[in-house]
């Protein structure tokens, strides 16, 4: 099928999906799907569901993983794209791609542009992390670093396939594309035929298009649940509006999903087959990113951690829920920023201020007082200079490791009984009694 002829049929079936509800959204149907993952089977990694038995046990559901941080490029994009290189014609192939994307989609486009012998363009925003733009790099495609947020990137590669005449893959706004990423719910649903619920992360949506109308279309029975960051959940400002809407900004540590504008031939497709939006805050990610490594010894971006933070969102019981881990691409600098943190949320690390007499001593009977509680001292600050008052002129500061939020009230209320004053110092710097 030539692109041009492809790029017509979506065209038409978007402008009747933009009419109401009476669209006719027959574009992708099951055949396209079909043939779809008979081809990025050529290219991808077989992921199994992984049961989680910790998940299952704190949500009382049987909770199942697909892990598609385990993708030879580290994500589930490699699908989607491959498949839509797969229906270009030699024309446009020759013409060489371009696309944009925060690093899973150039990743997928790159590889896949490697093994078709085509060239290939990728723009990615400055706050890309470093491993997704050598890793692109590393693929044999041409990196372009343009703008802070992807909606920033995409205009200037639009241009730069204008100027160039480069055939444009978008990373989410194309049917084919989101077939090839629909691709994943077949395998899901081959797997476990008695699925409920499947959770799939929303940045412009082209995934969770695809996994929900190919979902619907084998069983509309099953529930999709759409996961957006809350510092960047276009999709569910959209459905509510109606309509695409533009967010005037983005703010979420989830650099994948964070786009402003949700795609417009993809929307009609959401409107009607996906059932629910789920958003997550940040923190919620820290603390997913801790479990995964601790009880699955997987590693999972921020973007793909989004559907295992929404398990606690969830009010259902004894329901076999897939969360899709959508891409593993984290670099080590925000790998160990986002363990620091969540450790602090946990109680797992923690500062505490005490003043103590300027005398020769004291700060003995304070580390005693520690080693009898347990607590792991990992720093000491000494400021003997915070007052004129010599009993209580030294500020000790205490950085901790403790085994939780119980074991640290027990190592505060010790430092309080022995008439110290102890002041937890919040992660800001900001005291707090």
């Amino acid at each position: 099928m030539s692109t041009e002829k492809n790029q017509t049929e979506q065209n038409q079936t978007v402008q009747e999906g933009l009419s109401g509800e009476t669209a006719d959204l027959t574009y992708m149907s099951l055949d396209k799907f079909e043939e779809a993952t008979e081809e990025v089977a050529k290219v991808t990694q077989e992921t199994k569901l992984v049961f989680s038995e910790y998940y299952s046990g704190i949500t009382g559901n049987k909770v199942y993983f697909k892990p598609e941080n385990m993708q030879y490029t580290g994500a589930y994009k490699v699908r989607g794209a491959y498949y839509k290189i797969s229906t270009l014609s030699e024309e446009a192939k020759s013409h060489g791609l371009i696309t944009a994307s925060a690093g899973n989609h150039a990743q997928g486009v790159a590889y896949a542009a490697k093994l078709a012998g085509i060239k290939a363009v990728i723009v990615m925003p400055n706050t890309t992390p470093l491993i997704k733009v050598n890793r692109t790099r590393s693929y044999g495609a041409e990196v372009v670093l343009y703008g802070n947020v992807f909606d920033e990137a995409c205009a200037y590669a639009l241009e730069l396939a204008k100027e160039h005449n480069y055939t444009f893959v978008h990373p989410f706004d194309d049917l084919d594309v989101a077939i090839g990423q629909g691709t994943i719910a077949m395998e899901i649903i081959k797997e476990l035929p008695t699925v409920d619920y499947i959770l799939v992360p929303i940045g412009g949506g082209g995934l969770c298009t695809g996994v929900a109308t190919l979902a619907k279309l084998l069983n509309p029975k099953i529930r999709i649940i759409g996961v957006e960051p809350a510092g960047a959940n276009c999709m569910q400002e959209s459905l509510k509006a109606g309509h695409v809407v533009e967010l005037p900004e983005v703010n979420t540590i989830a650099d994948g999903t964070a786009v402003k504008h949700p795609g417009e031939k993809i929307f009609p497709y959401v409107q009607k087959y996906v059932d629910d939006i789920i958003t997550v805050e940040d923190s919620e990610l820290i603390v997913a990113f801790l479990d995964m490594v601790e009880n699955h010894k997987m590693i999972v971006e921020n973007s793909g951690l989004l559907t295992v933070a929404a398990l606690k969102h969830l009010n259902v019981q004894k329901k076999k829920i897939v969360s899709i881990l959508s891409g593993g691409n984290m670099d080590v600098i925000t790998m160990s920023s986002v363990v620091q943190h969540g450790l602090i949320q946990r109680d797992r690390i923690f500062t505490v201020s005490v003043l103590l007499p300027d005398k020769p001593g004291e700060l003995a009977k304070v580390s005693a007082l520690l080693a009898e509680e347990k607590g792991n001292v990992i720093k000491l600050e000494h400021n003997q200079f915070i007052s004129i008052n010599r009993n209580a002129a030294v500020e000790l500061r205490i950085t901790l490791e403790a085994e939780g939020t119980d074991h640290k009230n027990r190592i505060v209320q010790a430092l309080y009984d022995q008439g110290y004053r102890p002041k937890v110092v919040k992660a800001k710097g900001v005291y707090s009694d």
